[in-house]
């Protein structure tokens, strides 16, 4: 049972859900948008509520992303979603580099993200390393590439996307 505090009614309340949104995949196997089942799901669930304004496939590569993070920011995005490289190969760059630009860490994201996926995989789960933070007034929310932790990630989020970004505007 989730409980909503007036508080957070308010803060809802007074969110613009004009909101504009990144998308950025992450993968050296998929080459196009239409192999991206992720990308295309998250691409889906953001464009029936805000506006999509930026979606990137790229490779696993620490440069690609700050470029395709920098690149959204300067678009003025207010949110970035990132799919894939969050694992524990040798390739997967995206936690190290995101968290390294963080100015604000949104521990809670990873910490909700791995007790709903303890739910629904099992110990399993404890390999997910999600993380979230803000980034020059923009919030980056990473999460792992498989189509059902992208399910998990947005069912957390997509709601509150309004609220997050009010108060990151502030």
């Amino acid at each position: 049972m989730t409980i909503v505090s007036n508080t957070a009614k308010q803060h809802q309340k007074e969110s613009s859900k004009d909101i504009n949104c990144g998308l950025i995949t992450l993968s050296d196997s998929r080459k196009s948008e239409k192999l991206d089942l992720s990308g295309k799901y998250i691409a889906d669930e953001i464009e029936s509520r805000y506006t999509l304004k930026s979606r990137n496939l790229i490779p696993d590569e620490k440069k690609d992303l700050t470029d395709a993070i920098e690149n959204m920011i300067d678009e003025e995005i207010d949110v970035i979603l990132t799919n894939g490289g969050t694992g524990l190969a040798v390739r997967d760059i995206t936690v190290e580099t995101v968290e390294a630009l963080f100015e604000k860490k949104i521990d809670g994201f990873g910490e909700l993200f791995r007790a709903k996926s303890y739910e629904e995989i099992g110990s399993a789960a404890l390999l997910s390393r999600a993380t979230a933070g803000v980034y020059k007034n923009t919030i980056i929310f990473s999460m792992p590439g498989s189509p059902n932790a992208v399910k998990t990630a947005l069912d957390l989020i997509i709601d509150e996307l309004p609220h997050f970004v009010h108060h990151v505007k502030k």
